[in-house]
């Protein structure tokens, strides 16, 4: 009997990283993280379209990672787990610990880092 790769079933944390890993919702969800803020605060603050970021916030309240409460005519977006917080808390101690060799990783790391200071010389070949 061949033993599956995902066993336990290791989908919806599959789903969960990958609502994180835009780069434009993991900022949104670590400013989340300090409290509410409008559409117009977070587009302020990524410098992102306003559509950008409600697509973003879309995702997020799909996961249900976020959702919002009005007031008048504003939409106040906050975390629906306290949960997540751990979780960012996480990995900002994995990634001071490991974090160089996550910043090289030749799959998932920064292409320019892995090219110029991965080399001894500065980037010189």
């Amino acid at each position: 009997m061949a033993i599956s790769c995902c066993e336990p079933d290791v989908t919806p944390a599959v789903a969960l990283f990958r609502s994180l890993a835009d780069p434009g919702r993991l900022a949104i969800v670590s400013r989340l993280a300090r409290g509410e803020a409008r559409v117009v605060d977070l587009t302020r603050m990524l410098g992102l379209a306003q559509s950008t970021v409600s697509k973003h916030l879309a995702c997020l309240r799909d996961c249900r990672l976020v959702d919002f409460r009005t007031e008048g005519r504003q939409s106040y977006y906050f975390l629906t787990r306290p949960e997540l917080v751990d979780l960012l808390r996480s990995a900002e101690l994995l990634l001071a610990a490991a974090g160089e060799a996550v910043a090289l990783c030749p799959v998932y790391g920064d292409p320019a880092a892995t090219t110029t200071e991965a080399m001894p010389s500065g980037g010189a070949a």
